[in-house]
């Protein structure tokens, strides 16, 4: 048994993960190519190799001609008298087994074959890296921050680096050497020079993959993420849904005291995160995404993706938000272009009363709301007064 061999073999096979089976290859390649090097040619050349104990034979098949004068290629001829030598049946015509011996090789053939063993091992190595990186594309792993380079960064993902570029950098965030940090692999390529891999910071994939890190029943599945917006940096809203009536979807991301959204929060720098429930019903779906801010009314289009949007006058700014923030990430989350406008912009807008959506609108009866305004200036909401005078179930008085 080749012992050195096999050890060799073994460590390559743990340390670099390349099967046993690909390195035999590349030894018998090795061979034929060292066998074409010193001979000139390879086609009569063959290889074995003992796969249990790491022995190996490389012979040649020769032609038997009756003299050695005859002998026009040694490469692929021999005399009989040489033939006799290896097997005393040999007779002329009969193809024999020539056993070579490694050790005749001269040095560059034996340098040949030693560069072509550790070029396979290269490559087979960058193909081992590259489909354990491939398998990881569009997910997350935790890297090291290694180095700037102009603007990117490098980040070692363990076996491989990789690039997170400028434009997937969360301008707030500023890392140093050796940090860890969690990247989504956006995308894994293989080159020459092993796999190319480019990943983000800012991508709303991220989130998302953090949750289900984060929170057991979006893994199991009984939680799901129906929808997500982002502005990397400032602030995420997400829409979640039970497929569970006991479960909580919101409270489920949450956790007690808040503890699983926190670790998310932590691990993007402070970046605020928004969970509401998820509605098939548009109107439901748009109230909740607006949230914080309260709604009086929502009038949603299916066909067209539009909804007009009435908020209280105080609740205006908060529905909108920061340069338009919270109705922007809302709009990108329901899929649906919002127009918002307060009570007092509502009642000369088009498409923003009750009165616009019903057909033969009674103004002497509305089911909705009828205001009506009293001697005192109180605004009094009518269902009907009894014939005494008094209001009926349902009446709004406000006080002087």
């Amino acid at each position: 048994m080749n012992k050195e061999l096999m050890e060799a073999l073994d460590i390559l096979e743990k340390e670099k993960e390349i099967s046993k089976d690909t390195l035999f290859d590349a030894i018998e390649n090795s061979l034929m190519t060292a066998c074409k090097n010193h001979f000139g040619k390879a086609d009569n050349v063959k290889v074995e190799i003992d796969r249990e104990t790491c022995d190996f034979l490389v012979y040649a098949e020769r032609e038997v001609v009756a003299t050695r004068e005859e002998v026009e290629d040694k490469a692929t001829q021999i005399a009989l008298e040489d033939a006799l030598e290896i097997s005393g049946n040999a007779q002329v015509g009969d193809m024999i087994h020539v056993e070579i011996k490694s050790k005749d090789f001269g040095r560059i053939a034996t340098q040949n074959a030693k560069n072509v063993i550790l070029q396979k091992i290269r490559e087979e190595e960058r193909s081992v890296i590259y489909n354990q990186y491939y398998e990881k594309e569009k997910d997350i792993m935790t890297g090291v921050v290694q180095r700037y380079l102009g603007k990117n960064i490098s980040i070692n993902l363990g076996k491989a680096d990789a690039m997170l570029n400028e434009s997937e950098q969360v301008k707030t965030e500023n890392f140093r050497p050796t940090e860890r940090i969690k990247v989504y692999i956006l995308e894994v390529k293989n080159t020459p020079k092993g796999p190319r891999i480019s990943v983000s910071r800012t991508h709303p994939e991220l989130v998302k993959r953090l949750f289900e890190s984060e929170v057991t029943e979006i893994r199991d599945g009984v939680v799901e993420i129906k929808s997500i917006a982002r502005e990397a940096g400032s602030r995420t809203k997400i829409a979640v849904w039970s497929n569970n009536p006991n479960v909580d979807a919101v409270g489920a991301c949450v956790g007690v005291n808040g503890s699983r959204v926190n670790a998310i929060v932590d691990e993007l720098r402070g970046e605020k995160i928004d969970i509401v429930n998820w509605d098939e019903n548009p109107g439901n779906l748009i109230q909740n995404a607006l949230s914080p801010a309260k709604i009086v009314a929502v009038f949603a289009d299916p066909d067209e993706k539009t909804a007009k949007v009435v908020v209280p006058d105080y609740q205006l700014s908060l529905a909108i938000g920061k340069e338009g923030q919270n109705a922007r990430l809302a709009a990108r989350l329901t899929g649906y272009k919002i127009d918002i406008k307060s009570e007092t912009q509502a009642k000369d807008a088009p498409g923003f009363r009750y009165e616009d959506y019903i057909d033969d609108y009674d103004e002497d009866y509305d089911e909705y709301e009828d205001y009506e305004e009293d001697e005192y200036g109180d605004g009094s909401y009518e269902e009907g007064n009894d014939e005494d005078g008094n209001y009926a179930d349902g009446d709004f008085e406000e006080e002087n």
